[in-house]
């Protein structure tokens, strides 16, 4: 072999490995910038979810600030914290803390609510109140108790 064919065949792989590494480059630039996205996206989603988290434990404080007044029903606030707890996926421990908001929240899960009561008639409607204030009254204690150990928590 000639050393022009030499020269020809290595300037040809020098070519060939030059274009190879500013493809490699290319992709490890494209790489970069998706790696740099998927970083800020996941930023946001955390920013997003904390934000909501703030959101959720804010209800709860204004829920439990309400227990004990005329604002809403012991069982509606325990429907009430009972749910943003579940949906803050709080620990078996938080969730034994508060039973007494789901041991209200369930034993009045029967009874009908918003457009469903609205279609009641009326002796079952008080029937169901009557069922409803009993069970509040059982539990009251452990409802008050409990909204007031939650005051000041962050979940």
């Amino acid at each position: 072999m000639s050393n022009s064919a030499i020269t020809l065949l290595s300037v040809l792989g020098v070519a060939i490995i030059a274009a190879l590494c500013v493809v490699a480059g290319y992709y490890l630039w494209q790489l970069l910038r998706l790696r740099q996205a998927q970083r800020a996206q996941l930023d946001k989603l955390a920013a997003e979810s904390k934000a909501q988290r703030e959101r959720v434990n804010t209800s709860i404080q204004v829920i439990a600030a309400s227990v004990g007044r005329e604002d809403l029903t012991l069982t509606e606030a325990s429907i009430r914290i009972s749910v943003l707890l579940d949906s803050l996926g709080v620990t078996d421990e938080v969730r034994e803390e508060y039973s007494a908001f789901y041991q209200l929240r369930d034993a009045t899960a029967h009874i009908p609510i918003l457009e469903q009561w609205n279609k009641l008639p009326l002796a079952e409607r008080r029937k169901f109140e009557k069922e409803r204030l009993k069970h509040e009254q059982t539990y009251s204690a452990f409802i008050l108790a409990a909204a007031e150990r939650i005051r000041g928590q962050t979940f």
